[in-house]
Parts: structure tokens; C-alpha cells; sequence
């Protein structure tokens, strides 16, 4: 079944794509090839922002996950949400240009991301002037 609406919740270990309409959600949990085992830290004195590149192969399955739905929510509780919203930039401007919003969410359950995207597009609805989008 198709939807309009999609929320990705990411992190470095996996994203959880939502695709959603009023009545019916389906969810997908995506993990990176390699998952990351640790992080990086600057060191004085050493050259480098002390952060890892962006896997492209984690956010290119993500980008796949998002599909043609119309409008998009990013979350996540760091730095991921806004690799995510890079890349897409950078490599798949079309689903970058159905990006409604990025938003900082710690770890919330399916259930809680699902309610908190459900009241993000309504609210954008209200504030662009149009009618609730979230149909069947």
C-alpha cells in the first residue's frame, strides 16, 4: 500500500522508516552493512574533525526505504538525522526536495514516532494554510 507520509528515525546502528496515513502505518528497520562498534574522538594536537565519514551504503538503503512518498520527516537523537538529510541532498535531491522537516527525537518506540509525525504533519498543514494531508 501506498502512503503520502514517511518518518525515518535514525541513528548510526539502524533507522526505522515509517510510511504512514491516518488509519495505517508500516514500519521497516533498516541496519548499516557494518554497523559502528565505537566512537571517535579528537584528540589535541591531531588533524580531523575526529568523526567518521557518512556510510553511503547504510543512507543509500534509507534513501531506498523513503521511496516516492510525498513528504518526509527526518528525526533522530544526533549528528545521523542530518548525514541523512546531506546525502539525500547530495545524491537524491528529489527525495531531498520532500523533506518537511528535521527534528531532533531521542529513542522513541515505533508507536511514540508514529503519534509524534501524525501531530508534526498536522501542524505543518495548519501553519502552510492547507487542509490535513495525512488521507487515505
Amino acid at each position: 500500500m501506498k502512503h503520502s507520509h514517511a518518518v525515518v528515525w535514525i541513528d548510526h546502528h539502524e533507522a526505522h522508516v515509517i510510511h504512514f496515513s491516518l488509519e495505517q502505518a508500516e514500519t521497516a528497520v533498516i541496519k548499516p552493512p557494518v554497523p559502528q562498534q565505537h566512537h571517535l574522538h579528537h584528540k589535541r594536537g591531531s588533524i580531523g574533525s575526529g568523526h567518521d565519514k557518512p556510510d553511503v551504503a547504510y543512507l543509500g538503503k534509507v534513501a531506498a526505504g523513503l521511496g516516492d512518498t510525498a513528504e518526509i520527516l527526518i528525526s533522530g537523537p544526533a549528528g545521523a538525522k542530518l548525514e541523512l538529510f546531506r546525502y539525500l541532498h547530495d545524491h537524491h535531491k528529489a527525495i531531498a526536495d520532500r523533506v518537511v522537516g528535521v527534528e531532533t527525537v531521542d529513542h522513541p518506540s515505533d508507536g511514540e514516532l508514529l503519534h509524534f509525525a501524525r501531530k508534526y504533519f498536522v501542524a505543518a498543514d495548519r501553519m502552510r494554510g492547507t487542509t490535513a494531508t495525512l488521507v487515505h
